[in-house]
């Protein structure tokens, strides 16, 4: 008789350099090989004028990158199903929206 094995345990641990923090600016890159998420905080103190502060940068798999995709898109339906719809009309002035 085949014993199914278990799935492991996961744990979660954050390292000494772990950071939390706000951010409504994300670039994306690709090539071939990886996904470039780059975040940033955005500004924009006069219309004419958009500053773009990044802070960090994290590489991808693609793998990984699918992956999120299909978690992001399932709590963002998720998100949406309990407070309405997330419009993403830039607000007067800005003109741009990442």
């Amino acid at each position: 008789m085949a014993m199914t094995p278990h799935p492991p345990r996961i744990v979660l641990q954050k390292t000494d350099d772990f950071r939390e923090t706000y951010a409504n600016s994300v670039q994306i890159r690709v090539n071939l090989w990886d996904f470039y998420l780059l975040f940033g905080t955005m500004t924009q103190s006069v219309p004419e004028h958009v500053e773009i502060r990044n802070f960090q940068g994290v590489y991808l798999s693609p793998q990984q990158a699918k992956a999120l995709l299909g978690l992001m898109q399932q709590n963002v339906s998720q998100y949406e199903a309990a407070f309405g719809e997330i419009k993403l009309e830039p607000k007067a002035g800005a003109g741009l929206v990442q």
